[in-house]
């Protein structure tokens, strides 16, 4: 099924504008910044969650200006953080391309985030909305704390559950979570739907991150990481901690504590990878995901009316558990 034509249909128009602008957002006339920014454009992704501003703010008003500059300045923080990102995991890849750390260095990584972040904040100033420029900031300070929670723990030895997803809910989550926010806020929408909508992206937002985590423990030339790749930096998602607290085995046990410790080899990575899988880890992760997704289309059968509108949300939730990559 072709899911994202399905997503993309009602505001077909709408995303061709946004994503004009915000190219248009990241010119620059000469030098070594306008270079960079190039790079970054053309490494742009799918547009996930300028989509999901864009059609949830359609199931509850219409699309204007205000929810253009919303939706631009919702994807430039995500775009900022990602390259801040890439220097604090020294990345060398993102999304297929080079990230811009490898291909200049941390220091001009850093003022290239730095110069999208403060383009971010200029577009947040053409809505005029307090409420949207609050949830924009407090995005930003989620973010940051997500990843500094992910970085304490990787040395942490008790693999919780709990923290898996407070730390997702302060990344990935929290990002879906403003989006859909966000898209109710830039057309006025009641703040009881403001608050289901938010709840609405989290859900969506955490299906995503186990659906990325469980792409970890398989081979896949889309994905473009190999298998393990995750406990490599020393991160243990959760198909693994239901394993690792499930399991009398001293080994696997052994293993765990290897990848948190960042001693662990590729043979141990293979065999944990295997284990996990025998052991019903990622049956685990994904009978959490289809609780979220359940929980999400309950919102997108109550409160979206629009046939059209439903039937892209709904095509949205079911592509995120779909999707291979």
């Amino acid at each position: 099924m072709d899911y994202l034509s399905l997503i993309k249909a009602p505001i077909a128009s709408e995303l061709d504008e946004f994503i004009t602008l915000f190219n248009q957002s990241l010119e620059h006339e000469d030098g070594l910044l306008a270079t960079a920014l190039n790079h970054i454009k053309q490494r742009c992704g799918k547009r996930m969650r300028p989509i999901l501003i864009l059609l949830i703010a359609k199931a509850f008003g219409r699309i204007t200006p205000v929810v253009q500059d919303a939706a631009i300045c919702l994807e430039l923080l995500h775009t900022a953080s990602l390259v801040h990102d890439d220097v604090v995991d020294e990345s060398v890849e993102r999304r297929g391309q080079a990230s811009v750390n490898a291909l200049y260095d941390n220091k001009v990584s850093v003022l290239v985030g730095d110069y999208i972040l403060s383009t971010a904040l200029l577009h947040v100033s053409y809505t005029h909305s307090e409420e949207i420029l609050r949830c924009l900031a407090q995005l930003g300070r989620s973010l940051s704390d997500g990843e500094i929670l992910q970085l304490t723990n990787i040395r942490n030895n008790e693999l919780s559950e709990k923290v898996y997803f407070d730390i997702i809910k302060g990344k990935t989550a929290a990002l879906f979570g403003a989006s859909a926010a966000i898209g109710a806020m830039a057309v006025n929408a009641p703040q009881e739907l403001i608050e289901e909508a938010a709840q609405f992206g989290q859900n969506l937002g955490v299906m995503f991150q186990i659906r990325d985590d469980i792409f970890d423990y398989y081979d896949s030339k889309e994905i473009g990481k190999p298998t393990g790749n995750d406990m490599a930096e020393g991160k243990l998602t959760l198909p693994a901690i239901y394993a690792v607290n499930n399991t009398d085995r001293e080994d696997i046990r052994k293993i765990a504590q290897n990848v948190k410790e960042g001693v662990v080899t590729q043979e141990e990575i293979a065999l944990f990878v295997d284990y996990t899988k025998a052991c019903g880890g990622i049956d685990y992760a994904e009978k959490k995901m289809y609780e979220y997704h359940a929980a999400a289309t309950d919102f997108v059968q109550k409160r979206i009316k629009d046939k059209e509108l439903q039937k892209a949300l709904q095509a949205y939730l079911d592509y995120v558990i779909a999707r291979t990559m």
